[in-house]
């Protein structure tokens, strides 16, 4: 495929011709990366962690609301590729009206989802879009939100 050199001379050769043919970005990935209905910080916060990965350098801040063991309500903000943004979109929305305990459950059930197919919740099977065989190389970035959420519910506020 050729075409037109952009006007930058320093950009290297092997990306004039972007987005590549064999872009294996899932569109479904992408869709639910860019649902940012709860990518903002909240105020009344019951609970909040902030996460660094080591490995790539992801950040995420959760900000959790908790009443009687409960999720009423998960806001986040990433600094992080689109693997960790895409998690984090779909547990905030899934999330919410949970009971605190069961996203321990999630998490145990999600780490064997990258290996086998595993029996999750109807709840949670909306997660396999996501975590699957093809994007075990990126583990770390599906499961940074979920990591930093038990972590917020370990350190209440």
């Amino acid at each position: 495929m050729v075409t037109q050199r952009i006007a930058n001379p320093f950009i290297p050769v092997r990306f004039w011709a972007w987005p590549p043919k064999n872009d294996k970005m899932d569109k479904k990935l992408i869709r639910i990366a860019s649902n940012l209905k709860n990518f903002h910080s909240i105020d009344n916060y019951t609970h909040k962690h902030k996460l660094k990965s080591k490995l790539c350098g992801d950040e995420i801040h959760v900000y959790l609301i908790v009443k009687n063991n409960k999720l009423m309500n998960f806001k986040y903000e990433t600094k992080s590729c689109i693997y960790c943004q895409a998690s984090a979109s779909l547990l905030s929305r899934v999330s919410i009206n949970k009971e605190t305990k069961k996203l321990k459950v999630l998490y145990e059930s999600l780490n064997k989802s990258f290996i086998k197919k595993s029996d999750l919740k109807k709840n949670w099977n909306k997660f396999l879009v996501i975590i699957n065989k093809s994007n075990i190389a990126r583990k770390d970035c599906l499961m940074l939100p979920l990591k930093a959420a038990l972590k917020a519910l370990k350190n209440s506020c």
